[in-house]
């Protein structure tokens, strides 16, 4: 499957919006990003780099914003079409999502968004 990078990164938005508003207005101190592969796991399709909602204390302040990454050729690899990539995009963004509100890939594993 090819893709271009614009167009990846307008699934990935729509897939953020997709999100319920009163969610992504409780998104605090992240950013998502869009790169080719993880260096070390290159075919990871999706991660969450920083301190989860939950995990978040009075002392928290003054940090660079969490990140969630969506690895373009990663996804692309495992499949077929432009309709596969569309799903495909959307559950990584809201399995990265969730561990940003501190969902554990247990409970994601259990509710389907594994």
């Amino acid at each position: 499957m090819d893709m271009t990078r614009r167009r990846f990164e307008e699934l990935v938005s729509d897939a953020l919006d997709t999100i319920p508003p009163e969610l992504t207005a409780a998104m605090d101190n992240v950013v998502v990003l869009v790169a080719d592969r993880h260096e070390t796991e290159p075919d990871l399709l999706g991660l969450y780099e920083g301190v989860a909602l939950t995990e978040r204390s009075s002392s928290y302040g003054g940090v660079l914003p969490d990140r969630i990454t969506i690895y373009q050729d990663a996804i692309l690899d495992i499949c077929a079409d432009e309709d596969d990539v569309v799903q495909e995009v959307a559950v990584t963004v809201v399995h990265e999502v969730a561990h940003h509100f501190g969902i554990d890939e247990e409970t994601l594993h259990e509710l389907g968004w594994g």
